[in-house]
This record gives structure tokens, C-alpha cells and sequence, in this order.
């Protein structure tokens, strides 16, 4: 028997976006949380860096805005910015309220005051955060808080195949009523209707081969929201952090930010330093310039990797504020306090993702997006460091607040038919699914990556126009499993990244197309694609 489950919201998605918004919702609202893996296994848990807020007394929310705008590219949304940037200190003391520990300024004058540390593209020290572990002390309180909710249900090891709008059930009108999600733990299909649904399902990173993201960021959300008749905006933005850890064993570990916030050099294998040459920044200089930076180095030398060293400053700094980067480089023998870190770039942040308005509603009632699924406007061509965790809580605020409104009156659920498997058998060829996820993350690194050319995007086009055809076959024939569902999300958020690339024939932010080098004036708008089963929002 498929099950048939009622909530007041279901939020696919449990990262920073996700369960804030579940807390920051009333105790007498029905939440489900639907989390792919273990509640904390996503991109929250694993930042390193920190939450950028003004909370300096020689900081200004003028200055964090134009930081933020200087970055974007020209195409941030100044309001947007405004909004978020003035919501920053408010949303650091609701962590506070919930338990978040950050790291306290030993060398300040004020007992009660807490370090803040500074990344590129800040002009001051303003991003706080837990020593190198600021996502894990934060992921790792919300879900304690959330654990204590009884009016939240937690779905650990699930994951949405798809939502449910009305008008493609045959229901009228155009509006989002639950999702069909996958139990992966006994491979039956469950049906979650729900008043309003969320989207926090963060980015899509995993499209590519060399990634700083967990196995879960394959673009979820973003895919499905596109399915059901969503605008996306500006998926040619894809950000790569510049320093990843280099080594055979050690799989997507982010060297953070802040060790170049802290005094790190980059260096050439021979010692030299090279980021002076390319900005007069240096390292400290976005990251979309320092990505390129390294990228271009890499290539004129013919070498594997380049190199971030700290070890000039003192071992206790680093022993204090970068004692899991140092206790995970000490595993593979590589003592940052000492020597050199072995780093290459790798996909990071999707800057792009689903439309959104300000009170994070989606194009389809009854559907948001927030985090890194959701484009609200205030990343533009680039993100600026540790923004990103700002925007997650400010617009989890905003969408709790309007999902809260709707609550009331109360309305009844819709009868929704059940997810229907009875004309699918068993996938027959596995190899299937591994061959064609190895294929696309692989082109899409050669040919969509940090440098494009016209010729690798029409390359990368072909190839995706062809997976995308096998894979809806597959799709079609055999039951859903986790990678299948994966794999579909990811070719579908592939052809958007491809598309937003071809449409924007200049070079901008992190898009760098070389035979488009120079930033064109007249394209400062966003890349809005449109899905060919898109209807204008009408409130009901």
C-alpha cells in the first residue's frame, strides 16, 4: 500500500534554510522535513568560514552593501541586498538564542565580544563564526532544536522524486500541494500532501567532476521547481572556491577562506607568490578572480596543483583558528603550521536557482525556495564570502512569515492520486546510470567549467540534448531509485547551466567566456529562463 501523509508544510530540504524555517514557524503548524541522508549531511554543515553580519562598531550596513554589489557583478538587486544585509545582526542574536557558540575575541577589549574574521571581498572584518567549523556548530544546534519540536517530523533517508501541482493532476488550477518522495530505506514511494511546501534543497555543485560538496547537492530543487512550471535565473553563476585540499584520499575537502583572511599566501610549486599579478587585492580579491588566477596558472605550468601557505604566521593563530583544517592535513601528512597546502578550485555555490520574490514564494502558489535553491536577487554575477549562510536565515525568516499568514483559516487537503509504478520493472543495467553520471559531471567540467569558450558550450549542449533523452527513457521504464533520481535532477539542472551560459555572450562574475572577454553594459540583467508549462502567479 502507498502511504498517504497530511502536514500543514512539508520542507524538502534540512540545511541551515531548512530548519531554521521549521523553527522559526508556529509550534501549533504541522512540519514535515523531508533530509536525503542524515539531517546534517549537506553544504551547511560542511562551511567552514562563517556568516557575514555587521556587527562592528567601525563596520556599516553601507559598507557590507557596497561590498556585496561590488562582487555581484552589477547584477545584484540593491533592494534585496539592502534587505538582507540590515537583517544581518538580528539573525545572529536568533542563533545566539538558540545555542550557537562562536568563537570570543581573546585578543579584544570587550570580554563579551565575539572574533570576526574577514574574507574576499569584505572591507572589514565582519564574517563570525566557530574556529573552522561554523556550519557543523550550527547544523548540529538547529537539529537538536528541531529534534525537540513535537510538531516537527523528521524524514531522515528520503528523497522528493517530484511535486505535486494541481494543474498537472488534473485539479484546476496552478498550485503546489506536496511532493511524491522516495523512502530509501524500503524503496516504496510515499505521498506527502501539505498546505505549502518548501524548497531548501540547496545547490547544484555536483554537476560538476571536482566539487567542495557533500553527495547530496545534485540540484534537487531547482530541477523539480523548473518541472513544475518555475522561472530560473542566473544558473550560468556557478562559483568555484578557489582552494580545495589537492590529495588522492581526501575527498571534497574546502580549505576555507579565512586562512587567506588570516594572512595565507598562494604560491607557485617553485615558492612564488602570484595573486599580486593578477589583482592588486591579492588574495584577498573575489573569488572568481582568484579561481581564475590559479586555473590559468595551473594550465601555463602543466601543474596538477598550486599551493596556499600560512605557516609564516604564528602555530598558535593557526592551531586556535583552524584546528580542523589542520587536524584533517595532519591525516594526510601535511602540517599547515609548517608547510605549504597542496589546493586546485572546485565547483562551490550555485548562484543561480529558482525565482523568487521576498517573501521567497516561487511562481506556482503554494511553493517556496529558499538557500541555495533559490535566486532572490543577492548574489548577482558573484557571491560574496559567507553571504550565503546570511541569505539562508533572513529569507527562512521571510517565508515563515508569509507560510504563517496563510495558515489561517484552516482549508482542507486534496484528494491526490497515488505515485503509480505498476507499468515499471526493475532497472535491468545499472551501468546505466553510473556510466551516464560519470559522462555528464565530466564534460560539464571540460567544457561549462571556470574558462568557456562558444565551441566547448555547443560541445556541452549536444551531449546534454542526448543524456537527457536516455535518461528520461530510463526514467520512464524502471522504478526510481536514489541515483536515478539524482541523475535526472542533475542532466536537467546541466541543460539550464548550459542555456544561461549561451544566452550571456559577455564575460561577468564568474562567468568567463573568452570569446566574449570584456563585461557588455547593455546585458545587466539577470538570465531568466522560462519552462514551456510557465503561468503568470495568481493569488488565490
Amino acid at each position: 500500500m502507498h502511504e498517504t501523509l497530511h502536514y500543514d508544510v512539508l520542507i524538502l530540504g534540512s540545511g541551515a534554510a531548512g530548519l531554521s524555517l521549521a523553527l522559526k514557524l508556529r509550534s501549533d503548524i504541522s512540519i514535515a522535513v523531508i533530509s536525503k541522508c542524515a539531517l546534517h549531511e549537506g553544504n551547511t554543515y560542511y562551511a567552514q568560514g562563517g556568516i557575514s553580519a555587521v556587527l562592528d562598531p567601525d563596520d556599516s550596513v553601507t559598507s557590507h552593501i557596497q561590498d556585496t554589489l561590488r562582487v555581484g557583478g552589477a547584477l545584484c538587486n540593491p533592494e534585496v541586498v539592502r534587505l538582507v544585509v540590515e537583517q544581518g545582526p538580528r539573525e545572529i542574536h536568533w542563533l545566539l538564542r538558540q545555542g550557537v557558540h562562536f568563537t570570543r575575541d581573546r585578543q579584544g577589549q570587550d570580554p563579551g565580544g565575539y572574533h570576526l574574521t574577514r574574507e574576499g571581498g569584505h572591507s572589514h572584518r565582519r564574517v563570525i563564526h566557530t574556529a573552522d567549523a561554523t556550519g557543523k556548530e550550527i547544523s548540529g544546534t538547529l537539529s537538536r532544536c528541531v529534534r525537540a519540536r513535537d510538531n516537527i517530523r523528521l524524514y531522515e533517508d528520503h528523497n522528493a522524486v517530484d511535486l505535486i501541482v494541481t494543474r498537472k493532476i488534473g485539479l484546476g488550477d496552478n498550485r503546489c500541494v506536496g511532493a511524491y518522495v522516495l523512502n530509501q530505506r524500503s524503496g516504496r514511494v510515499a505521498t506527502l500532501v501539505a498546505r505549502c511546501v518548501v524548497l531548501a534543497t540547496g545547490g547544484a555543485s555536483k554537476v560538476y567532476l571536482y566539487t567542495s560538496n557533500p553527495d547530496v547537492t545534485t540540484g534537487d530543487g531547482i530541477a523539480m521547481a523548473w518541472r513544475a512550471g518555475c522561472r530560473v535565473a542566473n544558473m550560468e553563476f556557478m562559483q568555484f572556491h578557489p582552494t580545495c585540499l589537492y590529495h588522492p584520499e581526501a575527498k571534497s575537502f574546502l580549505i576555507s577562506e579565512a586562512l587567506r583572511g588570516e594572512g595565507a599566501r598562494l604560491r607557485l610549486p617553485d615558492g612564488e607568490r602570484f595573486m599580486p599579478r593578477f589583482d592588486e587585492r591579492a588574495e584577498l580579491a573575489p573569488r572568481d578572480i582568484v579561481a581564475r588566477a590559479i586555473d590559468h596558472e595551473m594550465k601555463r605550468l602543466g601543474s596538477e596543483c598550486l599551493y596556499l601557505d600560512i605557516s609564516h604566521r604564528p602555530a598558535e593563530l593557526i592551531e586556535h583558528h583552524f584546528p580542523t583544517i589542520r587536524r584533517r592535513c595532519l591525516e594526510f601528512g601535511i602540517d599547515i603550521t609548517r608547510e605549504p597546502i597542496p589546493v586546485v578550485p572546485a565547483a562551490h555555490y550555485t548562484c543561480g536557482g529558482i525565482l523568487v520574490d521576498r517573501q521567497a514564494r516561487t511562481d506556482v502558489p503554494g511553493l517556496y525556495a529558499v538557500g541555495e535553491a533559490a535566486y532572490t536577487g543577492l548574489h548577482g554575477a558573484n557571491r560574496m564570502a559567507s553571504n550565503s549562510l546570511l541569505e539562508c536565515l533572513v529569507y527562512s525568516d521571510l517565508a515563515a512569515r508569509d507560510i504563517t499568514r496563510l495558515m489561517t483559516p484552516p482549508a482542507d487537503h486534496p484528494t491526490i492520486p497515488p505515485w503509480d509504478e505498476s507499468r515499471v520493472t526493475e532497472p535491468d543495467e545499472e551501468v546505466v546510470v553510473a556510466h551516464n553520471w560519470e559522462e555528464l559531471r565530466r564534460f560539464m567540467w571540460d567544457y561549462v567549467g571556470i574558462v568557456r569558450t562558444n565551441k566547448r558550450l555547443r560541445r556541452a549542449k549536444r551531449r546534454v540534448d542526448l543524456l537527457r533523452q536516455e535518461i528520461i527513457e530510463y526514467y520512464s521504464n524502471f522504478r526510481v531509485g536514489n541515483d536515478l533520481l539524482e541523475l535526472r535532477n542533475l542532466v536537467e539542472v546541466a541543460d539550464l547551466i548550459v542555456r544561461s551560459a549561451q544566452r550571456r555572450r559577455e564575460s561577468r562574475g564568474l562567468h568567463y567566456n573568452l570569446d566574449f572577454p570584456d563585461q557588455d553594459p547593455s546585458q545587466c540583467t539577470p538570465t531568466v529562463l522560462i519552462p514551456d508549462n510557465y503561468h503568470p502567479r495568481r493569488e488565490p
